[in-house]
């Protein structure tokens, strides 16, 4: 199994390769990190059990988490947080009455990504920022994945991450390329700001061969096809 830990060790032999790399999270929370203010009303959409907002929800005038998954917003993390079990494409809240929403690891399972956008313009304050972390569908990593079926990935991720069956949704890959992105922002009513491509060969390095050999094949993979995208959006 590919622990977090033994990742993140791996990680860190990576950084050393290519001295100023940063993680995709470390990319996301540092965009997040520029929006948060004593004043600030958060939306994190697709939280989970916690997620960045956990590290800024006390910092926040308002922060509010929604998941669709009943069992993760009941075994929280973040107890600063208000949740609230919900859909990405039906927020119930009324309009322009967030400064911020954050989404990590969300867009890659949205089937209608329009109606999600729209929602997310629509919750939005005018000036308010869309803050995001997803899978590059155009990346070598992501294209294994997507030939998986649904009932094989769930087992696959148990047995090779350790998550839980019940916490393996199917992925979609409807706005997962800049190019998507950018035309289901124009279409929202939002303004792309960023959008950052992250390399990361760690994903498939099981062992010191797997490490070695993702690195090589790392190193020919151009930018656009790098495994995640960190984006910001701004609303009109």
């Amino acid at each position: 199994m590919l622990s977090l830990s033994r990742q993140n060790r791996y990680r860190e032999r990576y950084r050393a390769m290519r001295p100023g790399w940063r993680t995709s999270g470390e990319v996301y929370e540092a965009l997040v990190r520029q929006h948060v203010h004593p004043q600030t009303t958060v939306l994190d959409l697709g939280c989970g059990a916690g997620g960045v907002m956990e590290l800024f929800s006390a910092e926040v005038a308002l922060s509010v988490g929604v998941d669709p998954h009943l069992p993760s917003l009941r075994g929280s993390r973040d107890h600063s947080t208000r949740h609230a079990q919900a859909m990405a494409d039906a927020l119930p809240f009324r309009d322009a009455t967030f400064d911020l929403v954050v989404c990590s690891w969300v867009l890659e399972h949205v089937r209608e990504p329009r109606r999600v956008f729209t929602e997310i313009s629509r919750v939005l304050k005018p000036g308010g920022r869309f803050v995001f972390l997803t899978p590059n569908a155009a990346n070598y990593v992501t294209k294994i994945n997507r030939l998986v079926p649904r009932l094989a990935q769930a087992r696959l991720v148990r047995a090779l991450y350790g998550r839980r069956e019940d916490d393996t949704f199917e992925v979609a890959y409807r706005a997962n390329t800049p190019g998507a992105l950018r035309a289901l922002a124009h279409d929202a009513g939002l303004v792309v700001s960023s959008l950052t491509l992250v390399h990361d060969p760690t994903y498939l390095a099981f062992n010191e061969l797997a490490f070695r050999l993702s690195v090589t094949m790392e190193a020919g993979v151009s930018d656009a096809r790098a495994v995640h995208i960190v984006g910001e959006m701004r609303r009109v």
